[in-house]
């Protein structure tokens, strides 16, 4: 019963992805990150400068054993967790501290995330978010819809579409320094964020994340403070998820953060159900593999 560690994401592919097909919907982060690293996308994997070496891991109860846990880490992203049962989520923090390298959180189903964490035994957390996992079943867009229509952004709306991933980024608490720019660039370019507009105006958004294993992540979703109230995020929401069955996503999923009971019942409204709750998890100590590691965050 062993964890296999790499860097090479080919191999990581080869030998995990019938796993991560079982149950793409809950591996859609470890499909999505490993995909962006095999289209040479390692700054958008990791959401600023690659601090370390992207790692991956396959776990098999014996030597030809079907793998039954993964895991992928971009620093400075913390690692994100497959499904896993808890004995093997606590392993994993073992394989890692022996290993070394930057780990000061994780992320990944609610119960593995408590097993990897009481392993690690690096003291309290200094912050968890509650995440849920949501799986549209039949869109239902907002009826009556708000004033104005959609329209995917172009080249000319990318400096806009940046300001406001930037101030997305700020209100849920990112850290300061990632740079959204050329994510959502390549957004733009692929025809995977719209504006909802009123008279002209932009005055929300909503994008998605590539289309990968047959299924999107919609986000993100944002609207200036000053156009909150009128239903346009719903809107906006409703137009993309449209938009990426269209375009031939068979699932269409999105997090949202449990602690937002308004957001969590608007997608319930527009036909998303959840599936499953993720934790997030930053430690106050990173413990002994951290110690002397480039700071990290996600």
């Amino acid at each position: 019963m062993t964890w296999e560690l790499t860097e090479d994401v080919e191999e990581f592919r080869r030998e995990a992805d019938p796993y991560l097909a079982r149950d793409a919907a809950r591996n859609t982060l470890l499909l999505t990150v490993s995909e962006l690293l095999r289209n040479g996308s390692a700054a958008a994997a990791a959401g600023a400068a690659p601090v370390a070496p992207a790692r991956f891991g396959w776990w098999r109860e014996r030597a030809g054993a079907e793998v039954t846990g993964a895991f992928v880490q971009t620093p400075p992203r913390l690692p994100i967790l497959g499904p896993m049962t808890p004995e093997v989520a606590s392993a994993l923090a073992r394989a890692l501290r022996a290993a070394g390298g930057p780990v000061r959180g994780v992320q990944g189903g609610t119960e593995i995330v408590r097993a990897f964490a009481g392993e690690w035994a690096a003291g309290p957390a200094e912050s968890a978010t509650g995440l849920r996992l949501f799986r549209l079943g039949e869109l239902r867009p907002p009826s009556p819809a708000p004033e104005g229509r959609a329209r995917f952004a172009t080249d000319e709306d990318v400096a806009l579409a940046v300001e406001w991933v930037n101030a997305f980024a700020a209100e849920i608490g990112e850290p300061a320094g990632t740079d959204h720019s050329a994510a959502t660039a390549q957004r733009v370019a692929d025809g995977r964020l719209l504006f909802w507009e009123v008279a002209g105006e932009p005055v929300s958004f909503a994008g998605t994340s590539p289309l990968v294993a047959g299924q999107v992540r919609v986000g993100p979703v944002y609207t200036p403070s000053a156009h909150r109230g009128h239903g346009y995020a719903a809107a906006a929401t409703a137009a993309i998820s449209a938009a990426a069955r269209e375009a031939g996503a068979q699932e269409v999923l999105l997090f949202t953060d449990t602690a937002n009971p308004t957001s969590n019942a608007l997608y319930e409204r527009l036909g998303y159900r959840p599936l499953e709750d993720f934790t997030l998890l930053h430690f106050a100590d990173p413990g002994p593999s951290g110690a002397n590691s480039s700071p990290s965050g996600d």
